[in-house]
């Protein structure tokens, strides 16, 4: 993987920044993207952790839930550093709220935020990975797009959207090189499990075979596997990080 490129949407902090980190340690060359002001000093940290460690890339400010900026980013990242091999598609929001009580404007936010943003990355990304005939689409889904979960039907909604996108992607140009995966990680440690009381929290770790929560590692682990040669033969699939979850 010595000098691919990679773009890692969403990759300021947690799973993102845990994915840009270990494939700048592969040996690529990485954009980390961004999007408020506010995010800019965590995304700055994120590059001087990949250049410490020999690599090098660049920042990238962004909103990807809007197709033009999302189309400016890639460009910016060709233009930048010569071409675009791996692209994950890692951005995304949520906010946990029964059915009857979704607003419209909620339901949008995550759509637009965990979806469309897939659709306008990988869009723009793979009409240079033609070029090249070789490239790599990697989406951060969730166990509940696979599953559900009450409370979650937009976030839901939204991150099985990316299964049937991605295997779409897959079977459309699989024969011109291109690979198009998704990850499903379970309940990843974070801002928010780190919120839970010890009775949400052993409730939580009993649907858990493997009895822990995961941490951003693990997904990044799984993302560095699936944009390397070792997985040239896996396209089309999803694979949960769950530690069992499903």
């Amino acid at each position: 993987m010595q000098g691919q490129v990679a773009v890692v949407t969403g990759s300021s902090q947690g799973i993102g920044r845990a994915i840009a980190l270990e494939l700048a340690r592969k040996g690529c060359r990485v954009a980390v993207n961004y999007y408020r002001d506010n995010d800019k000093a965590n995304a700055q940290e994120v590059l001087s952790q990949i250049e410490a460690g020999g690599s090098s890339g660049i920042l990238v400010q962004a909103d990807v839930s809007n197709s033009q900026s999302a189309q400016a980013m890639i460009e910016q990242v060709v233009a930048s550093l010569g071409q675009v091999d791996i692209l994950v598609n890692n951005a995304g929001i949520n906010k946990d709220q029964l059915l009857m009580r979704i607003s419209d404007n909620d339901w949008d936010d995550i759509i637009r935020t965990n979806l469309n943003s897939a659709f306008y990355c990988s869009r723009a990304a793979v009409k240079h990975m033609i070029r090249k005939r070789y490239g790599c689409l990697i989406h951060i889904s969730s166990v509940v797009g696979i599953s559900g979960n009450a409370g979650q039907a937009h976030y839901a909604a939204s991150k099985s959207g990316l299964l049937g996108f991605s295997r779409s992607i897959a079977r459309e140009y699989g024969g011109r090189g291109i690979r198009s995966n998704v990850i499903a990680p379970g309940y990843i440690e974070s801002a928010m499990t780190a919120s839970l009381n010890d009775e949400q929290t052993a409730r939580l770790l009993e649907s858990i075979a493997s009895k822990r929560l995961g941490k951003p590692e693990d997904i990044a682990g799984a993302a560095a596997f699936l944009a390397s040669p070792a997985a040239s033969y896996i396209n089309g699939q999803v694979l949960p990080v769950d530690g069992g979850m499903i």
